[in-house]
């Protein structure tokens, strides 16, 4: 296989998703293998795979990010089929509207369900796929989080609060898995997707004009980004890369 990325392997958790797909299609357009990660959605991440570019070597993975004997079960798989993971873009997640004065309306239920996928969830796959990563030659965990995390602006308080746990996660890990493993946040702001499309325009219209850049971001910008981490950021651990438009100087 051809590409920046021929030869490698990268694993996407949620990656039939929106922010997902971009991100499979773009690792995949540079030459690696991709595999879609899933929880409950194995019919639309296997149509994924099979018309990404290099058809034939991606395929679909149950990464059920909430379930560390899953994960377990999929390391074991990728060890015995592809024999290498390069790259861990964990993008998984979940999140529900709630105004952030609303107390009552965001529930304990709906707290633990954001940090157990959003945090916990990020920090198993590593747990179960660093093994992997270390094997190879500078293996990568791509964290995909949120401005929302260092503005505390988001579509609930949980989330930000699991965004910010995200970036200390980044941190941490970048710290503690060097130097056989690389670890960033990518940052991104408001993203025009599946979730933005089912908000309000006037909300999507007052995220735009507190954007110094003056629109929402690409999908496709967000993956490049993961991209450029591989490709060009090589000597950058525990940091946060943001492709927000400038969203905090708004």
């Amino acid at each position: 296989m051809t590409g920046e990325l021929g030869g490698r392997v990268a694993l996407v958790t949620g990656g039939a998703g929106g922010i997902g797909t971009a991100i499979c299609e773009v690792l995949a357009g540079a030459g690696a293998t991709v595999l879609v990660g899933y929880a409950g959605g194995e019919a639309r991440a296997a149509a994924l795979a099979a018309r990404l570019p290099g058809r034939g070597a991606h395929r679909a993975l149950l990464t059920r990010v909430d379930d560390s004997a899953t994960l377990g079960t999929a390391a074991e798989g990728v060890r015995a089929r592809e024999g290498r993971l390069d790259l861990l873009v964990n993008n998984a997640g979940v999140t529900t509207p709630v105004p952030h004065a609303d107390l009552d309306g965001l529930t304990d239920e709906w707290i633990d369900t954001i940090l157990r996928v959003n945090v916990r969830g990020a920090f198993a796959c590593v747990r179960a796929f660093a093994p992997l990563l270390r094997e190879g030659e500078g293996g990568l965990v791509v964290n995909i989080s949120s401005v929302a995390g260092q503005t505390g602006l988001g579509s609930n308080v949980a989330y930000c609060a699991s965004k910010a746990a995200l970036d200390s996660l980044t941190r941490s890990l970048g710290r503690a898995l060097a130097p056989d493993i690389r670890v960033l946040s990518v940052s991104p702001g408001w993203v025009d997707g599946e979730y933005a499309q089912r908000m309000p325009t006037e909300l999507i219209a007052a995220q735009t004009a507190r954007t110094p850049l003056g629109r929402i971001a690409r999908p496709e910008e967000v993956a490049r980004a993961v991209l450029a981490a591989v490709t060009h950021l090589t000597f950058s651990t525990g940091c946060i890369l943001p492709v927000d438009g400038g969203r905090p100087l708004g």
